[in-house]
């Protein structure tokens, strides 16, 4: 048991604020699976070779994923005073998001489930 009141103990979780540059893209009309792919590959990476990976990948998510890349990137020069030499890929990852659920028409009156998968992509930048 946590000691203090729950107000004191959430002032206190809240009070530890995180500095370091992102960007986040919600509901992507891309499954996790296939996002992990692009994101796999440029983990760790400095920003300037995280961005030449994604521009020429060929996946659909590397399109999505370029963008948010540059997002935050802009932040941590806007925001944060950062130079994009110093920056890299700190952490990257992607959550499921909501399912659409579809009907395909099949044979002899049955109906198959078509499952449109979203995901949430976040990009977490630093510093060397």
């Amino acid at each position: 048991m946590a000691k203090g009141h729950r107000s004191q103990i959430k002032r206190e979780r809240n009070a530890k604020k995180d500095t370091r540059p992102s960007a986040k893209l919600s509901y992507a009309r891309v499954s996790v699976q296939k996002a992990c792919f692009v994101l796999d590959a440029i983990r760790g990476k400095d920003v300037q070779t995280a961005l030449g990976i994604v521009t020429y990948n060929p996946r659909y998510a590397s399109s999505l994923i370029e963008k948010l890349l540059k997002s935050a990137i802009a932040n941590a020069e806007n925001n944060n005073g950062m130079s994009a030499e110093n920056l890299f890929v700190e952490e990257c990852y992607a959550n499921k998001g909501p399912t659409m659920k579809r009907v395909k028409p099949r044979a002899q009156g049955r109906a198959y489930r078509i499952e449109k998968r979203m995901s949430h992509i976040t990009i977490v930048l630093n510093e060397r």
